[in-house]
C-alpha cells in the first residue's frame, strides 16, 4: 500500500506514477490517493485526455464504478495552463498525452505541486506505451499493479 511521504521543511513536489495492465485497478488507485489528499484539505485538480469518454466525459470512473470529477484535456500544456495554486494534480489515462506530459509533471513538482500519473505502461504487444516509459524514469514513486486472471483458476481446474 502506498503511504504518503512525510516532508520536512520548505514545500517540495514529487511524481508519483501508478501502472499496470488493463483492470489492475490503476484508476481505483488513482482515485483513492485523490480522495484521501481531498480528505487532508489539500486543493486537488484532476485531468485526463479528452477523448477518454468510455465512462463520463467529466469524470474518471474506475472498473467498478468509482469516480471523481475530471477535467478533459487535449493537451498536456493545458494543465500547466488550468493547474493553478493546487497542492496535488491526478492525471489518469497518460498514456494518451502527447509527448510534453513528462515535462508538464516535471514542471508541476519543482512548482512544489504532488503530481500523481496513471496509466497503462504496456500496450496490447508488451510494447512500452505512449509516454509512460518516460514518465516512469522521472518518477520519484511507482507503483505497478496486476489483474488478476480468472481463467488462469479455471483452466487449471480442467488440467488437473
Amino acid at each position: 500500500m502506498f503511504i504518503e511521504p512525510q516532508l520536512q521543511g520548505g514545500k517540495r513536489g514529487w511524481i508519483e506514477v501508478i501502472c499496470g495492465s488493463m483492470f489492475s485497478g490503476k484508476t481505483e488507485e488513482l482515485i483513492r490517493r485523490l480522495k484521501r489528499a481531498k480528505i487532508a484539505n489539500l486543493t486537488v485538480e484532476i485531468f485526463k485526455p479528452a477523448i477518454d469518454t468510455r465512462y463520463h466525459d467529466q469524470h474518471i470512473v474506475s472498473h467498478d464504478e468509482n469516480a471523481i470529477q475530471s477535467t478533459p484535456v487535449d493537451s498536456s500544456t493545458s494543465i500547466l495552463l488550468m493547474a493553478g495554486e493546487v497542492d496535488v494534480i491526478g492525471i489518469d489515462e497518460a498514456q494518451f498525452f502527447d509527448d510534453q506530459l513528462p515535462e508538464v509533471c516535471d514542471r508541476l513538482a519543482v512548482r512544489g505541486v504532488r503530481v500523481i500519473v496513471a496509466g497503462l505502461d504496456m500496450d496490447y504487444m508488451g510494447k512500452p506505451f505512449g509516454q509512460m516509459p518516460n514518465l516512469l524514469a522521472k518518477a520519484e514513486y511507482i507503483t505497478k499493479l496486476h489483474a488478476i486472471c480468472v481463467m488462469w483458476k479455471h483452466s487449471q481446474l480442467f488440467l488437473s
